[in-house]
């Protein structure tokens, strides 16, 4: 019975997920804007996570946290893409892709993976229908998420703050969280997905641990796919003669502190 209700909850949130996107694609391609595919993308997380809880109808109380925890992520994620778009008044990402609708396409189902793979933990979790005692398990996977969440909050505020300092136009960011990984809100947000999957594997058995997918998922997607990759190559393309940048790169983490 458990483990039908959880596979049963995973398949009606991918359905939705991808008639979502797909759907929000029509309208993009339609208008040919990318401005609000970032808040598209944060609003179905705080959809499923919510719908999945109601779906799965038992509200334990680490169900009801680990939602939670979700709902803030992607509130805080979506409103700030929102406004960092509304401000530059496009997103470089889709400069060639939003003229292109196969291309513009697969950014969208590439949004419907990864809302889905990202997520799958706290799905399968709403959709547990046996209750135990809150544990270790579940206080260390909420603390890794909390740390990964203000390391992402603080990083993209302290972002913010440099480039609206008309003194730093054109420079790069390298002070702060920034002096000690180029990357530190990915690496925060790794962190909050790691967290996740972590308080969700309490309640989960078999095959339901296949959601470990999920950190998996959001590392290779920022390290290889279309975070870390993009930056690193435009900020070469911008910064690759200025020696204080190549001091930079050969003194500062990619990704996690301190690591090379």
């Amino acid at each position: 019975m458990g483990n039908s209700a959880v596979s049963s909850l995973l398949v009606k949130s991918a359905v939705w997920d991808v008639g979502i996107q797909w759907s929000l694609f029509l309208i993009a391609a339609y208008f040919k804007t990318e401005k609000f595919y970032d808040l598209a993308g944060s609003g179905t997380f705080l959809l499923l996570a919510t719908q999945s809880l109601r779906w799965g109808g038992t509200y334990f109380l680490r169900q009801r946290i680990q939602t939670g925890l979700v709902s803030v992520w992607a509130t805080r994620l979506g409103l700030y893409l929102f406004s960092r778009v509304l401000s530059d008044g496009f997103d470089r990402r889709f400069n060639k892709a939003k003229n292109q609708p196969s291309l513009f396409f697969v950014f969208w189902t590439l949004q419907a993976l990864w809302i889905f793979a990202t997520l799958s933990p706290s799905i399968a979790l709403n959709g547990v229908k046996r209750d135990k005692p809150l544990g270790a398990r579940d206080y260390i996977g909420w603390g890794t998420w909390a740390v990964g969440f203000l390391m992402e909050v603080i990083a993209d505020r302290q972002k913010s703050v440099f480039k609206a300092n008309p003194a730093n136009a054109g420079k790069f960011i390298n002070t702060g969280l920034w002096s000690i990984s180029r990357h530190p809100n990915y690496f925060g947000e790794i962190l909050c997905w790691l967290g996740l999957y972590v308080s969700a594997s309490s309640s989960l058995t078999g095959w339901e641990h296949l959601t470990a997918i999920s950190p998996i998922f959001v590392t290779l997607l920022l390290t290889k796919v279309s975070g870390i990759p993009l930056l690193e190559k435009y900020g070469l393309k911008k910064w690759g003669s200025d020696p204080s940048y190549q001091n930079y790169l050969r003194k500062t983490a990619v990704l996690v502190p301190f690591l090379w």
